[in-house]
């Protein structure tokens, strides 16, 4: 099992920032790569942000590549996701996942991850 708890969401005005926080803990060795996904109201999940654990490779939706930057803390269990120049289409509950799948690629669907957080809220006003 692992678990999963993030944090640092909130309201911002469009063109700031926000930096989530996602600590995980349990059997964090097992997983394979750590990703973000958001939803935001009447729509589905889609894919944000993922890096792996070993090597820390990232990739990123092309809606927040330039703005969003995933990393991560290996000693703390812990990986960010940096957001910058925030926009009102970024509102969203955010939510952490880790992946037990082996993608030599990009973790990029939901498919791939078997443990999800509670969900951060982050509000971009205009």
């Amino acid at each position: 099992q692992v678990q999963l708890v993030e944090s640092g969401g909130g309201l911002v005005q469009a063109g700031g920032s926000l930096r989530l926080s996602c600590a995980a803990s349990g059997r964090t060795f097992s997983s394979y790569a750590m990703g973000w996904f958001r939803q935001a109201p009447g729509k589905e999940r889609e894919f944000v942000a993922a890096i792996k654990w070993s090597g820390g490779n990232t990739c990123g939706a092309e809606s927040v590549k330039g703005r969003f930057t995933i990393s991560r803390d290996n000693a703390k269990n812990t990986v960010y996701l940096q957001m910058n120049s925030l926009r009102p289409e970024d509102t969203a509950v955010y939510y952490c996942a880790a992946g037990l799948t082996y993608v030599s690629s990009c973790h990029d669907r939901a498919a791939y991850y078997a443990y999800w957080g509670q969900g951060t809220q982050a509000t971009v006003s205009s």
